[in-house]
């Protein structure tokens, strides 16, 4: 049995794993979707329908939870901390570009 605790509106409810696996059409469908689902990428009626199909079927609900997980940890750990002297840096070279910019737009006024 599935506790689900990140699923769409799963929260706290027992799910019992699909006894026929991620292997009907059902399922295969709704895996070939979750990367729509998770993106926001989905019609409301498939979204819908996705859902529906989550909300009775254990492994597809493990496999969009595992999926939204490691959506999470790639996120978190795909942040660069951009270092300080290189920040400054860029904004000094962008400020003189912006300056040489004005300058040639002037120039042409003129």
């Amino acid at each position: 049995m599935v506790t689900s605790e990140t699923g769409p509106e799963h929260k706290g409810h027992e799910i019992e794993p699909d006894p026929r696996g991620p292997s009907t059409p059902e399922c295969r469908e709704a895996i070939s979707q979750l990367y729509f689902f998770l993106d926001g990428e989905l019609t409301d009626e498939r979204r819908h329908k996705l859902q529906a199909h989550l909300d009775h079927c254990g492994s597809c609900l493990e496999a969009f939870e595992f999926e939204a997980e490691l959506r999470m940890v790639i996120a978190e750990r795909a942040r660069d901390r951009v270092p300080t002297s290189l920040r400054e840096r860029l904004a000094m070279v962008l400020l003189e570009e912006s300056a040489k910019d004005r300058h040639v737009s002037d120039a042409r006024q003129e």
